[in-house]
C-alpha cells in the first residue's frame, strides 16, 4: 500500500509540474529584451519615454560607451518611444545638456520627451486585446543618428527590419541643417524647419487626404525607405511582429 501511495504522489507531482510548465510557456514571457547597441564612433545617451500610463524604461535614460551594448527589460504590453542623445554633458546630479535629443537637461528623462531633431523608435509590445507588436523608426521629428531595429526570436516568422541606416546629416538640405560648434549634428524635419501647417499636417492639412509627402519628406524617404518620413507615412513604415527581443543598433552601417 505505501508503495502504491508513493507512486500516486510522484505521478500527481509529475502531472502538476507538466501542467505548470505548459501554462507558463503558453502565456509567454512577461518581459521583452531591448538590446541597445552603440556602434557609433562616439558615446551616446539612450532615452525612453513611455506612453500614457506606461513607465519610463531604465529610469528614463543612461550613458552608453561606444562599442558597448545594454539590455533593457520592457514589461509586457509596454508602449512608448526611445531615441539616442549625443554630445551630452551631465554633472553628478544628472543635470546638464545634449547637442541633440535633449530632454529638459536631464540624464534620466522622467516624463520629458526629446527635443527635435531626433531619430525616434516607436514600440508597442502587444496589448490586452492582441499579442501583436508594432514598431517603426521615425524621422518625422527630424534626424540625429542612424538606427536599425531587428526583431529576434518568437513565433512570428519574417519580421521586417525597421531602420534609417543612412546618415542624413551628410546630405541634409542647407535650410534644415543643425550645427553645433560648426559641426552638423542633426537634420530638421520640414515641419520643424518651416513651421507651416502644410509641412506639419495641421489645420486643413490635418488628415491623410490633405497632407501629402513634401519634397523634403520624399528626400528622406528615398534615403530611408524603412522609416516614417512624415505624419501620415505610417501605413508604409509601421511593422508588425511578435518577438522575444529587439536589437536596436545606433550607427548600424559603421
Amino acid at each position: 500500500m505505501p508503495i502504491i501511495y508513493n507512486a500516486f504522489l510522484l505521478f500527481s507531482l509529475y502531472i502538476f509540474t507538466t501542467i505548470f510548465i505548459s501554462c507558463h510557456v503558453a502565456h509567454g514571457h512577461s518581459t521583452h529584451d531591448l538590446i541597445i547597441v552603440n556602434n557609433c564612433t562616439h558615446h551616446i545617451w539612450p532615452a525612453f519615454l513611455g506612453n500614457t500610463g506606461q513607465p519610463p524604461l531604465h529610469d528614463g535614460g543612461f550613458h552608453l560607451h561606444r562599442g558597448h551594448h545594454a539590455v533593457v527589460e520592457a514589461p509586457k504590453w509596454w508602449s512608448g518611444r526611445m531615441w539616442a542623445r549625443q554630445g551630452c554633458h551631465f554633472n553628478e546630479t544628472g543635470k546638464g545638456w545634449c547637442q541633440t535629443g535633449d530632454c529638459d537637461g536631464q540624464l534620466r528623462c522622467m516624463g520629458a520627451g526629446e527635443k527635435p531633431p531626433a531619430t525616434v523608435i516607436e514600440l508597442t509590445l502587444g496589448t490586452h486585446a492582441s499579442p501583436t507588436h508594432f514598431y517603426d523608426v521615425s524621422v518625422v521629428d527630424g534626424f540625429n543618428l542612424p538606427v536599425s531595429v531587428v526583431p529576434e526570436g518568437g513565433p512570428t516568422a519574417g519580421c521586417r527590419v525597421a531602420a534609417c541606416a543612412a546618415n542624413l546629416n551628410v546630405c541634409c538640405p542647407n535650410n534644415l541643417v543643425v550645427r553645433r560648434r560648426g559641426k552638423v549634428v542633426g537634420c530638421k524635419s520640414a515641419c520643424l524647419g518651416m513651421g507651416s501647417d502644410e509641412y506639419c499636417c495641421r489645420g486643413k492639412y490635418g488628415s491623410p487626404q490633405t497632407c501629402k509627402p513634401s519634397p523634403y519628406s520624399k528626400f528622406f524617404k528615398d534615403l530611408c525607405p524603412k522609416a516614417s518620413s512624415y505624419a501620415f507615412d505610417e501605413p508604409t513604415a509601421l511593422d508588425t511582429c511578435i518577438a522575444k527581443k529587439y536589437v536596436i543598433t545606433f550607427c548600424p552601417s559603421n
